[in-house]
This record gives structure tokens, C-alpha cells and sequence, in this order.
């Protein structure tokens, strides 16, 4: 879950990066493409709906690294408590 949450990361920062990068040029209809490959022409709608859509992608990675990081904590015994121990 940990790589899967990671690579889900990346991989909609990478896109997104790109996409933003190679299409700075502004109009009504926006021709998206990345690495030199047009992917689609899309209006003002389709271009923030495909921004919400790559949000919700980011924020599954996110979730999924999170909570691998938290389980893997708790199945090693949780962090460790520095300290004077007890008496008695």
C-alpha cells in the first residue's frame, strides 16, 4: 500500500507538472498535451473538472501513504517512549 500510495503521488505531480509546463499558451479551447504528444482540446469546464479529477487522484495517494506509514508504526510496536522508567 505504501508504493502504491507513493506512486500515485507521483505520479499525478509528474503529470500535472508537465501538463502545466507545456501548456502555458491561454484561450477559450486548450489543446492539452505532454511531451510533445496532444492528448485532447478541451474548454474551461473539462480543464478544471480533469483538475478535480487529478486532486482526488493526489489526495488517494496521499491517504494510501499515510495510512501504511501509520499501520507499519503500529505493527512494529509503535515509537518508542524515552524516558525514566516506572518503579516498583
Amino acid at each position: 500500500m505504501l508504493f502504491i500510495g507513493l506512486l500515485l503521488l507521483a505520479g499525478a505531480g509528474a503529470f500535472t507538472a508537465l501538463a502545466i509546463a507545456d501548456n502555458l499558451s491561454g484561450g477559450p479551447e486548450y489543446t492539452v498535451s505532454v511531451l510533445g504528444h496532444d492528448i485532447a482540446t478541451m474548454n474551461i469546464l473539462e480543464v478544471f473538472s480533469a483538475g478535480l479529477a487529478l486532486a482526488l487522484i493526489f489526495c488517494v495517494g496521499l491517504a494510501l501513504l499515510t495510512g501504511a506509514a501509520s499501520h507499519r508504526q503500529h505493527a512494529h510496536g509503535g515509537p518508542r517512549r524515552l524516558g525514566i522508567r516506572g518503579r516498583g
